[in-house]
């Protein structure tokens, strides 16, 4: 058997003095992702347009190519697959543009693509 190591004394931290003033802590961030206006921040816009297009749609959203906040809300442009192909880069893809109000709800939707997964962009 292993001789066992002696414990270390712990070192004691000092405390400060009863009328030592506590240095100020910044505020916590909030756990809430909103903002305190009752806004929807950007990650939680981005979450609420994927996830009622998905519900309108059937499919799951592919991802955000877009979001930018507007006077009324928020507007995205989300990917979806139409039609899986295989290979996945002959899949046809759409995309979405998504309008939010100002708490988040899905006010209209209109498809402005359609494009096959391989596609690359070309400057015009």
């Amino acid at each position: 058997m292993a001789a066992a190591e002696p414990q270390r004394p712990r070192r004691a931290r000092p405390r400060p003095a009863a009328d030592a003033e506590e240095p100020e802590r910044p505020p916590a961030r909030r756990a809430s992702s909103e903002r305190r206006s009752g806004v929807p921040d950007a990650a939680a816009a981005m979450r609420s347009a994927a996830g009622q297009l998905a519900q309108l749609l059937g499919r799951p959203p592919d991802s955000v190519s877009s979001l930018k906040p507007t006077e009324d809300g928020w507007e995205a442009q989300v990917e979806v697959v139409e039609l899986e192909r295989i290979p996945d880069t002959t899949s046809v893809m759409a995309s979405y543009k998504v309008a939010l109000g100002p708490e988040g709800q899905l006010v209209s939707y209109e498809r402005t693509r359609r494009y096959s997964r391989g596609m690359i962009d070309r400057p015009t």
